[in-house]
């Protein structure tokens, strides 16, 4: 945290010098995400650290305290802000050429990490509250960075708006837990005595609180705006660790401050809900997308329902009495939350090399970069590899995890419960076959066949900087997947703090081969061999292939005798995506657009328009609709501010005795 200070500190004072405050504030933040990997780590080997700093108000100082929940998030965010520091010394040298200086930049980036920082170790409300205000206010400053553009300023407003509606409700659900212990501290609020009603008060505010920051259906309209609005290092941070800070402050409040002996069985069926939700409409929404980054918010989307799919079960078993079937749920849960900062974070890094490769983020315009771009290529084939769920990268182990604990649904005796978890495990089943597909368009229209245009025919590799930046998450996801029974020790602590139950009975690691869910008879996990024997296989194929002075022919794609092939007979971002849009037309909702223009007489036809619109579904039948209800009270108010002096008086005179009366009651 004082790494980041210091950096937001000290980039206005170099200011001047561009290329100084370029590299200072990158790998100022690239130090702060190596000393909170290591806070991580400190906390999560059963270490705590408290503190407080005498910088509050006068009554009330702010607290920090490092537990095993607070350190598990620390590592997820250091693990992807050291890459992302490195990555932004070459990604804001053409923000530098362009705009000549980075002084809003160099500010709010740093303050941005602060806040995420400051939530996570905060020990009160009143400090988890000022650094989450922190962290949404530099957010928007940075997400509205191009403000000349129209569309980025709305997306601005928009997520500004959310935010502060997300940080009302999260507020309440502190005010609730505040009223039982009459205490700021999470201290007094772990101890406090709730009843049932608070408890559900606390549970429905903070659900619909974070999820609106976590980007949850059907709160999720201002993310795939602002993610695309933002500069790419800044879209890597919020999509690969502001959504989860989120799902921090939702364990904090719900796991640790309210408890799980407070959990009602419907609780858990509400976060299962919405997971599935949130993963199938986000994935089935970013496969329609032929804007890059926006196709990695919508996935952003998905792999939040996926944790929530997690947590649900974990909060679904913990109230049904299992809980070492609960620490399963969870620790899935926890491994998809570092494995999705991971590999979006990689995405959208290399979203953003593409872009500063072809100057475009159009899909439709791009082709054939893995012979421009072979390094980012490699890259993203393996952030595409491991978000689609496949081994031995890391995206499978936790997906694997997830449908080992719905398997145990037959220890539920509810039968409503019983029926939602494998209905959720089977929109997580769809969510991971169709985001196979999508990731198969993202990396076959943007880096395979010809090039679409003359910026992408003419794109070249990005530097050293922005490669580092992207190698790192690259090894990690490689690491996590193969070596999962050395990581998932590690984070023990955090279902022992929250669920009072450890891994001896649910996940066992035996020796660093085998990863076994509650018993080898059920099912095990070898990632090592199963690396080992694609490997072999690999080399068999190419053995197969170019083994005993074998000579391979090379000669042009065949036409079916037509002219030779040129970019416009590829596949498109469209084409590709349309054999979907006809399947799952009832849930898209397609928009039509059909026209005719005439030439000079009625009868000589100039040319037909048919297009198709898919926007988001909740966007069109919920948002506007109430924004237009909302817009015509505003402007029937507007006209009650016309009226003179004696109004104003009566509106006084009667919020005065209102709020009289409200007291004396």
């Amino acid at each position: 945290m004082a790494t980041c200070l210091f950096a937001a500190l000290l980039s206005p004072c170099i200011g001047r010098f561009p290329a100084l405050q370029r590299l200072s504030v990158s790998l100022l933040l690239a130090a702060s995400g190596a000393l909170a990997m290591a806070a991580g780590l400190f906390g999560l080997n059963d270490s705590e650290a408290v503190m407080t700093l005498p910088i509050g108000l006068p009554w009330l100082p702010m607290h920090l305290h490092l537990d095993a929940l607070s350190a598990f998030f620390m590592l997820t965010i250091g693990i992807l802000l050291l890459p992302v520091g490195i990555y932004s010394v070459g990604y804001l040298k053409e923000i530098v050429a362009k705009n000549g200086s980075i002084q809003q930049m160099g500010l709010f980036l740093p303050l941005f990490a602060l806040g995420m920082q400051g939530v996570v170790l905060a020990d009160d409300a009143y400090t988890f509250m000022v650094f989450w205000e922190i962290m949404s206010l530099a957010s928007y400053f940075l997400v509205t960075f191009e403000h000349e553009n129209e569309a980025t300023r709305k997306a601005g407003f928009l997520y500004l708006l959310m935010a502060h509606l997300a940080g009302l409700l999260i507020l309440g659900a502190f005010s609730v837990l505040y009223a039982a212990a009459g205490d700021f501290s999470f201290v007094a609020m772990r101890n406090a005595e709730l009843s049932p009603g608070m408890a559900t008060a606390a549970f429905l505010l903070a659900a619909f609180g974070f999820g609106m920051k976590a980007g949850v259906v059907p709160l999720h309209v201002w993310l795939p705006d602002a993610h695309s609005a933002a500069p790419s290092n800044v879209s890597a941070l919020m999509s690969g660790i502001m959504l989860k800070v989120a799902i921090f402050g939702f364990m904090r409040l719900i796991w640790d401050l309210v408890g799980m002996h407070e959990f009602a069985w419907w609780w858990g069926a509400l976060v299962l809900a919405a997971g599935s939700s949130s993963a199938i409409t986000g994935i089935l929404m970013a496969l329609q997308q032929h804007d890059l980054k926006r196709l990695l918010a919508y996935s952003s989307v998905e792999n939040v329902g996926i944790i929530l799919i997690g947590i649900g079960m974990a909060m679904t078993f913990a109230a049904s009495g299992h809980p070492l079937i609960a620490v399963l749920g969870m620790i899935a849960a926890l491994y998809h939350t570092i494995n999705h900062a991971l590999f979006k974070g990689m995405l959208f890094m290399g979203a953003g090399a593409v872009m500063h490769a072809t100057g475009s983020r159009d899909m439709e315009s791009m082709g054939g970069l893995i012979h421009r771009m072979p390094a980012t290529a490699v890259f993203v084939l393996i952030a595409c590899i491991s978000i689609s769920g496949l081994p031995p990268f890391n995206g499978f182990v936790s997906e694997w995890l997830t449908f080992q604990t719905a398997l145990l649904t037959p220890h539920l005796e509810n039968t409503l419960l019983a029926a939602l978890i494998p209905f959720s495990a089977s929109m997580l089943a769809l969510a991971g076959a169709l985001a196979a597909a999508c990731f198969v368009k993202l990396f076959g229209i943007v880096f395979q066949g010809q090039a679409r245009s003359t910026a992408a025919a003419q794109a070249h590799e990005v530097d050293g900087w922005m490669k580092a930046g992207m190698a790192i998450p690259a090894l990690f996801c490689l690491l996590l997947g193969v070596l999962p029974t050395l990581f998932i020790p590690l984070i023990e602590s955090v279902p022992q703090m929250l669920i009072h139950a450890s891994l001896a009975g649910s996940v066992q690691p035996e020796n660093w081969l085998w990863l076994t869910p509650v018993s080898a008879d059920r099912a095990s996990y070898a990632a090592p061999m199963m690396l080992f024997g694609m490997l072999i296989l690999a080399a068999l194929i190419y053995w197969r292939l170019h083994g005993r002075g074998k000579r391979i022919l090379r000669s042009a794609v065949w036409s079916c005798g037509h002219a030779p092939l040129n970019p416009r007979m590829q596949y498109t971002s469209t084409s590709y995506s349309q054999p979907l849009k006809r399947i799952f037309s009832g849930a898209y909702l397609p928009e039509v657009h059909e026209g005719t223009r005439y030439g000079v007489h009625p009868l000589v036809v100039h040319s037909v328009v048919y297009a198709v619109h898919i926007g988001d579904l909740f966007y069109r039948r919920l948002y506007l609709p109430v924004g237009r209800i909302t817009q015509a009270i505003a402007d029937r108010l507007a006209h009650e501010h016309e009226r003179g002096m004696h109004a104003y008086l009566a509106y006084i005179f009667s919020t005065i005795l209102l709020l009289l009366l409200w007291v004396v009651q």
